[in-house]
């Protein structure tokens, strides 16, 4: 190699290293990127006003420009001990983390599906069935079509799946029980189908689940340790990881959920049903009890900082610093309005209509995209103001409010501060045009 020769190289190796580097994030003041601070110190009351009220906690991260503009938390990470309210409850921090619930399906299956496809190892368009061997009707199902379905529908919620077969509970799962994950991948093969593919949008956690196995299948991994150590290890997030109290974490560390266990103040129970304050363990029934804690639609934990981090990889088209997970194309493929519903990218949420409002709120554009947790989660990017969102929170850490009439509805969910949309429109409110 002459000498000539080399120069060139190292210089184009040196130019295309730098190209290939993405905006990191900085800490900055909002007023800096154009927010109006004072309507933001009235959000910080309205929020504070909740908490006063009931609310257990809230953490709240804002995303500008490639800065960190607003951090802060509010309330107990936890505050009651059973039914019984705590003398002295745990202050959130804004280092406290949160169980994401289904914010799970983006952060941790779709980064994965995303990055899969980048590489090459999976297409959207493949069938299940190339996955998973023994996905397929069985003779009995009304309805059929399971051999034929593809990724793509999985991702869309148009597959069939019922929202939720309660595999955990044999009272409702019947013939579909499972309290283990080798089972509970057979017992979602034999699940039938409710509706014929790709006539409905129906949201299902089976669709994740699905998804979740599919990645375990293609990269020979558990789910779990093929995000942390490709996606989250390399981004240097230190605080996302599912089942933190096995990876050195505290519960101390961590904001506490459903009171009583998953019983509803008492009015649930199946075998082996968690009693005590859940803290330190995902809150959703499947993900703990039928896959041991890392499941492909919930189970993952983290913090506000870390959550900005995987928001500013969608932002920058795939990559963050040195690191690179996919591509541009691949955001905009995923995070793209579908035909059939403008609500539903390939998994993402997509503030497609007015049906989306109480998600994303009524003054951001339709491009903005996120998702929501049941826990109290939501995260909205919004690549035309070049900013996102996170809200962290811990919305079961309350009593339900009547267990018998509705035992999924708890007090804290009765406030105003538990549908999204309000926060979200305070920020745009407060962002200057």
């Amino acid at each position: 190699m002459t000498r000539r020769f080399l120069l060139v190289s190292l210089l184009a190796f040196s130019a295309s290293s730098f190209a290939a580097d993405y905006p990191v994030l900085t800490q900055a003041a909002p007023e800096s990127v154009g927010f109006d601070r004072a309507r933001l110190d009235k959000l910080d009351s309205w929020i504070q006003d909740q908490i006063n009220q009931g609310y257990p906690s809230l953490n709240l991260l804002i995303v500008k420009d490639n800065h960190i503009v607003y951090q802060k938390a509010f309330g107990d990470a936890k505050k009651y001990d059973g039914s019984t309210l705590m003398s002295s409850p745990l202050r959130a921090t804004t280092a406290t983390l949160y169980d994401l619930a289904s914010n799970t399906k983006m952060y941790a299956t779709n980064f994965a599906l995303q990055k899969l496809v980048y590489e090459g190892k999976i297409r959207i368009d493949d069938r299940v069935a190339t996955y998973l061997p023994g996905f397929a009707d069985r003779p009995e199902d009304k309805i059929k079509g399971k051999y034929t379905l593809r990724i793509s529908d999985i991702l869309h919620h148009t597959a069939g799946f019922p929202a939720d077969p309660q595999y955990p509970n044999p009272q409702v799962a019947g013939k579909l029980y499972s309290q283990d994950k080798v089972t509970t991948l057979e017992m979602i093969k034999r699940t039938p189908l409710q509706y014929a593919p790709g006539t409905k949008h129906v949201y299902s956690d089976v669709d994740y689940m699905i998804l979740g196995f599919i990645i375990e299948s293609v990269t020979d991994m558990p789910l779990d340790s093929y995000v942390e150590q490709t996606i989250y290890r390399p981004l240097r997030l230190t605080h996302t990881v599912f089942n933190p109290l096995q990876k050195g974490f505290s519960r101390n560390q961590i904001a506490a959920t459903e009171l009583n266990g998953n019983t509803r103040d008492g009015v649930i129970h199946f075998p082996h049903i968690r009693t005590q304050t859940i803290w330190g363990e995902v809150h959703d029934e499947k993900a703990w009890y039928a896959m041991g804690g890392v499941s492909g639609h919930a189970g993952l934990f983290s913090n506000t900082h870390d959550m900005a981090v995987l928001m500013q990889v969608m932002l920058n088209g795939g990559g963050y610093g040195k690191v690179k997970l996919f591509d541009a194309k691949t955001v905009g493929d995923f995070t793209r309005s579908s035909k059939a519903d403008a609500t539903f990218g390939l998994g993402w949420r997509v503030n497609g209509n007015s049906s989306m409002t109480t998600t994303f709120g009524s003054l951001s554009n339709q491009q903005v995209y996120g998702h929501t947790g049941w826990t109290g989660t939501l995260t909205a990017i919004d690549p035309v103001n070049h900013m996102a969102i996170v809200i962290l929170g811990n919305r079961p850490h309350s009593p339900v409010a009547n267990p018998k009439a509705n035992p999924n509805q708890f007090v804290s969910g009765q406030l105003p501060v538990a549908t999204y949309g309000w926060i979200v429109d305070q920020i745009y409110g407060a962002l200057k045009q």
